[in-house]
């Protein structure tokens, strides 16, 4: 079991890991060993999430989550396949600690009146600027 949060742990075998090779530079090793992770998470079949965090993690994945709701994770940052694992695997637990905290509320709030008055001034000489452009003189 993978602990997330207090409320959140994950099992194992909903993890899913593969290792490819690592793009970029660095010789003749690079091409014959499978140093990257690609991590795979079932978002939207996992048992372990409540409905409002798999929602916002959804959200939150953006393009790495496929059509079928799996989160798809890449790490090739470390030259080794142990490092890049716990680097996915770090990954995905902050994006579902993310997940698990609401959204605060939005407080609709007024303007101050400074700034309303800042608003207007600046409204009155660009008025002014554009008036003179007008090539109307004044008599």
């Amino acid at each position: 079991m993978i602990r997330v949060t207090h409320r959140i742990s994950l099992d194992d075998n909903e993890i899913e890991e593969s290792f490819i090779r690592a793009s970029g530079p660095g010789g003749q090793h690079v091409n014959k060993t499978e140093s990257a992770v690609q991590l795979r998470f079932d978002v939207r079949r996992s048992p372990n999430l409540p409905d409002d965090v798999r929602h916002r993690l959804e959200r939150l994945a953006g393009s790495r989550l496929t059509q079928d709701g799996v989160l798809v994770l890449v790490a090739d940052r470390h030259r080794t396949q142990v490092r890049n694992r716990q680097d996915a695997l770090e990954r995905l637990i902050d994006l579902i600690r993310e997940a698990a905290v609401p959204p605060t509320p939005r407080r609709p709030t007024k303007p101050t009146l400074g700034s309303k008055r800042r608003r207007l001034e600046a409204k009155g000489q660009r008025s002014a600027i554009k008036r003179l452009r007008s090539g109307k003189p004044d008599d």
